[in-house]
């Protein structure tokens, strides 16, 4: 029996290892199809991997982290024919940068539920902002110590390669925890509501990506309505949904983008993206966080209620005060 249950947590290990390498491997290769390329680094507007290694060990814990070396070690193999000590490099380093993430997450308490609005914060600055130094820091020095990128330009690489991995894990891990408290919704009003919201939002982000007026700001009606009417859970796919178009718009060349250098593209889209992302996760805990107090509140009205309720004399029951006593006695 004891063996059984050893063998059967083996395979279920195994199985998780297997699914966070494919994972990352077919997010890699999806975010790889919008790929630009900066002085000879390759570097795309979103990656999709680093939300995802941070989603699985937010999931699993830090054991899971031979899946996301292995997704890193393959697609990083992909990219080009001979693999050499500079893509090891890189592939060390986007393997420790999801777990310096989680780690300075689990330092400040972090909960997965994004419920508070402190929660949101560490996610964006520690988890985005800070964890994701290490991979664009790791990935640059290895190009310039393969001598594919020049000194002069380092710091541009290095500040792509930074927003594709932060914009990663602003609007990939928020869906993906979403996704763990997804329930069967119950048919009820709030369906036509959510169906008008998916519409909505795909309208605005293509008429804002792709019409020359420059409209970018109509996607933000569109996410704030999603955050207060249905949280993280509705506010999420938005932005994701919203940073997908964009980029589509942007390596394109279309809308707004149109007429720019590739760098006031990358620029352009950083920025929107990361407005986006901002706006859907603080909002959406924030809200979260207010229905939250509201709920405990009532609850404890409820307990004072009770509580009174039991503590209050019944009716006709002696006063007790002072003097009282027997019909007849003295006062």
């Amino acid at each position: 029996m004891i063996r059984s249950k050893e063998a059967r947590r083996r395979a279920v290990y195994v199985a998780q290892v297997l699914g966070v390498t494919g994972a990352y491997y077919l997010s890699g290769r999806l975010g790889l199809t919008r790929q630009v390329v900066v002085d000879g680094a390759v570097v795309t507007p979103l990656w999709p991997p680093t939300g995802i290694s941070l989603a699985a060990l937010l999931y699993f814990g830090a054991r899971i982290w031979p899946g996301i070396a292995l997704g890193a070690l393959f697609t990083v193999s992909a990219i080009g024919d001979a693999f050499t000590w500079s893509r090891m490099g890189i592939v060390l380093g986007n393997t420790l940068a999801p777990l310096a993430a989680y780690a300075l997450l689990r330092k400040v308490g972090f909960r997965s539920e994004l419920a508070r609005l402190r929660d949101g914060v560490c996610l964006v600055f520690l988890g985005a902002f800070a964890g994701m130094l290490v991979s664009a820091t790791a990935g640059s020095v290895m190009l310039l110590l393969d001598d594919k990128v020049p000194s002069g330009r380092f710091w541009l690489v290095w500040a792509s390669w930074w927003a594709g991995d932060a914009m990663g894990v602003l609007v990939v891990t928020p869906v993906l925890l979403v996704l763990r408290r997804v329930r069967r919704p119950r048919l009820d009003e709030r369906w036509a509501e959510a169906c008008v919201l998916a519409v909505a939002v795909a309208l605005a982000g293509l008429i804002s990506t792709r019409s020359s007026l420059s409209m970018v700001y109509l996607v933000f009606p569109v996410i704030i309505w999603a955050a207060l009417r249905f949280q993280l859970p509705g506010s999420a796919p938005c932005a994701l949904v919203v940073s997908v178009l964009a980029i589509l718009a942007g390596t394109d060349s279309l809308g707004p983008f149109a007429g720019h250098t590739l760098m006031e593209i990358m620029i352009n889209l950083t920025v929107l993206n990361a407005c986006v992302a901002l706006t859907a996760l603080l909002l959406g805990a924030i809200v979260a966080e207010h229905q939250n107090i509201r709920r405990e509140t009532e609850h404890a009205v409820v307990e004072l209620e009770a509580l009174v309720e039991q503590l209050a004399p019944l009716p006709g029951a002696p006063s007790g005060r002072y003097g009282d006593g027997p019909p007849g006695a003295p006062r």
